[in-house]
């Protein structure tokens, strides 16, 4: 399915090339350069296509710059759409590139917030109702891939604002660290979070990204584990523990990793008196799991959807059983969170970044 989506934005990515250039060559002073010359119209509006690419490769990354680039072209396919009716409803040709100035300065700005509602991360607030005998105040967040938008001593300034909403106990399903994290940073954070005042202290379970994929860090998966071990990280990977005799939390092996018990294994043998949470990465066993007797089940991955106007494509492809926010099914709670950051692209819209804090009790 991925090996579609990847072919579909290649095609759009050499399409959109094509369109660019026709368009870029109408600006006024890529004209008064080129003159009659229509091949060089084409290789100066290339150029300046190339140029601005390059920029935003080096100062961010190429993922990035393909992000830039198809929002250009979607704007650019917009704009000329508006001028179109705006030129037959006038009946009038205009001597300004409306369509390539409004393109540019709409993109600039819509990146721009997109940039922003990345780098800042908000509070988001859940209230669950339960007729068990609990009364918890639950902190989770998701999806730091340590490095993306803060470091190390980033990520510490963010436990501090997390801790201090005065939490009884911290989650983390996933995706803590990435293929571009620094041990350096991943050391610091494990210590953040070690140092937490939580009184039933953090619990995590891995995503997707925390094992790595190419082996390009400089630290493994074991020095992971034993820097959350050593700093009191709870780590859950298809097994339960009993908090203070009074409910559970269940950690699941990531979906990506092909072999995971199902979760009437994960919770044979608990007590169904107590109150159940677990922590799956991915949001996609919702049917068994509501089908189980876990009463709140807590994700991350989809950052939210991330852009617009892909956001629900893994619910789209029945990839995702949900995309972000909350959800009730047989009487299992469900909360997606957006994520406290982000893999590799620097831009969200239609979304944030956020923490969320649930309030648990009858």
């Amino acid at each position: 399915m991925w090996l579609i989506i990847l072919a579909a934005v290649i095609a759009a990515a050499v399409a959109g090339m094509v369109y660019m250039v026709f368009s870029v060559e109408r600006f006024g002073g890529i004209q008064s350069l080129a003159g009659d010359k229509k091949w060089l119209r084409h290789l100066l509006a290339f150029l300046a296509i190339a140029v601005c690419f390059g920029v935003v490769t080096v100062t961010m990354s190429a993922t990035n710059a393909v992000v830039v680039f198809l929002h250009e072209v979607l704007f650019f396919l917009f704009f000329g759409g508006v001028m179109k009716i705006v030129t037959r409803i006038s009946g009038k040709e205009y001597a300004v590139y409306w369509q390539g100035w409004l393109a540019l300065v709409t993109s600039v700005i819509y990146l721009a917030v997109g940039w922003y509602l990345l780098h800042n991360v908000w509070r988001t607030d859940y209230s669950l109702k339960t007729e068990k005998p609990v009364s918890l105040k639950v902190a989770m967040f998701a999806d730091s891939h340590l490095g993306t938008t803060f470091d190390g001593e980033g990520f510490a300034e963010q436990m501090k604002n997390i801790e201090a909403q005065h939490p009884d106990i911290v989650l983390l399903p996933g995706d803590f660290v990435d293929d571009s994290t620094k041990k350096a940073d991943m050391l610091r954070a494990c210590e953040a979070m070690g140092k937490m005042n939580v009184k039933y202290g953090v619990w995590y379970s891995y995503g997707n990204h925390d094992e790595g994929y190419f082996n390009s860090r400089d630290f493994t998966a074991a020095e992971l584990e034993q820097a959350l071990r050593d700093n009191g990280i709870h780590i859950l990977a298809d097994e339960y523990e009993l908090v203070d005799d009074s409910f559970y939390v269940a950690g699941r092996k990531d979906y990506s990793l092909g072999e995971r018990k199902d979760m009437g294994e994960l919770l044979e043998g608990i007590d169904t008196s107590k109150y159940i949470i677990v922590l799956d990465h991915e949001p996609n066993d919702y049917d068994n799991e509501a089908a189980s007797t876990a009463d709140l089940v807590v994700s991350g991955h989809t950052h939210g959807g991330q852009l617009i106007p892909i956001t629900y494509v893994g619910e789209w492809f029945g990839i995702n059983d949900r995309t972000y926010g909350y959800e009730k099914r047989n009487g299992t709670d469900f909360i997606v969170t957006s994520g406290i950051s982000d893999w590799e692209i620097q831009f969200k819209t239609g979304t944030k970044s956020e923490y969320v804090m649930i309030d648990v009790g009858k």
